[in-house]
């Protein structure tokens, strides 16, 4: 089985290889790419990402793999990874950048006046540790609590048009979306690859999992 972590220049590119590498008991062959007719041809995709959108879907389009992705996400285990999540959708307003469209919404900007629950102003950029609840049953979530926390750096956060998408949400203070997939793709706002534990667990699932729900 060939797995690719597609490779743009953006993203934390060494980090998420080693991190699936380090969970690979079944002999995938995992690699990194910027080909385009290599991700085509893998049989799971990673997409990961971190940096400005705009930057993220300039160089994206500079590689020639914007298509490459598209054709990924009808067929085959499909997982993205913070910016490599939010260019699922069709547009961000960092930077007022057009996405891939794959799902309809947006990813919108943080309040820049959010206060937790004593009133203490909350930062943008949200980084750190935060729970993620599960709202629907997915195969990746396997031998990973309900609540359980993963580590996120972001500004800005998935608004999905349709809810049916929303697969996980964190709170900041409100709650936000923080995964969204449908049939073969798994999108997650937070990083994976720092995550420790559960991070790896769902690394280790992606590996597993067949692309059906």
């Amino acid at each position: 089985m060939k797995v690719a972590v597609i490779d743009y220049g953006m993203g934390n590119l060494h980090s998420v290889l080693k991190s699936v590498q380090f969970v690979n008991d079944i002999g995938a062959d995992i690699f990194l790419t910027s080909d385009p007719e290599q991700v085509i041809k893998a049989d799971k995709v990673i997409f990961p990402g971190q940096g400005a959108m705009p930057d993220c879907m300039r160089e994206l389009n500079s590689h020639g793999l914007a298509e490459a992705v598209r054709e990924s996400t009808r067929n085959k285990p499909f997982f993205g990874i913070c910016v490599g999540a939010q260019l699922l959708l069709e547009h961000s307003e960092e930077g007022n950048t057009p996405g891939l469209g794959i799902f309809k919404g947006e990813v919108k900007r943080f309040a820049a006046n959010l206060l937790d629950a004593n009133g203490e102003r909350l930062k943008v950029p949200h980084m750190g540790w935060n729970r993620v609840y599960q709202r629907q049953a997915h195969p990746l979530f396997a031998g990973i609590e309900d609540g359980e926390r993963f580590y996120f750096v972001h500004s800005y956060h998935f608004a999905p048009a349709e809810a049916d998408i929303n697969l996980a949400e964190s709170e900041y203070p409100d709650r936000f979306c923080c995964i969204v997939g449908r049939g073969n793709i798994f999108a997650t706002q937070f990083h994976t690859e720092k995550s420790h534990r559960a991070g790896l667990q769902m690394m280790k699932n992606f590996l597993a999992w067949d692309g059906t729900v």
